[in-house]
């Protein structure tokens, strides 16, 4: 028997989730950049990483507005297989990630190139 799950699988879906926020008129896309980017580099003192800048890492997300993205057991990236979101209809869809601007994430499919790095921190 396998140790118990620990939390939640959502980490795939808080984009999607802001973007919805979003669409209601509930957050601007510059503040859902300040908060899941920005924020998060400052806050762990991330060494370039949470900007697009000169010397940054290019860590980037695309979403099209324009599209939707239907949360099924078809399309979750998670190891365990299920996310509470399953049946969810979200009205964005993120298209491409880049990971220290290397395509890793296109239109569904995960590109295995393993282009991550260790991070380094300011402390």
């Amino acid at each position: 028997m396998g140790l118990p799950d620990h939390g939640l699988p959502l980490v795939q879906h808080s984009l999607l989730l802001m973007l919805q926020y979003y669409k209601q008129g509930k957050i601007s896309l510059e503040k859902i950049v300040e908060k899941m980017s920005h924020a998060v580099a400052e806050c762990f003192q991330i060494a370039e990483r949470g900007y697009s800048r000169e010397g940054y890492f290019a860590d980037l997300v695309m979403v099209d507005l324009d599209a939707e993205t239907n949360v099924s057991k078809d399309n979750i990236l998670y190891k365990c297989g299920w996310s509470p979101l399953e049946g969810t209809e979200f009205p964005a869809k993120i298209t491409h990630t880049f990971v220290n601007g290397n395509l890793v994430y296109e239109n569904g499919r995960i590109i295995d190139s393993h282009k991550g790095q260790r991070l380094s921190f300011n402390r």
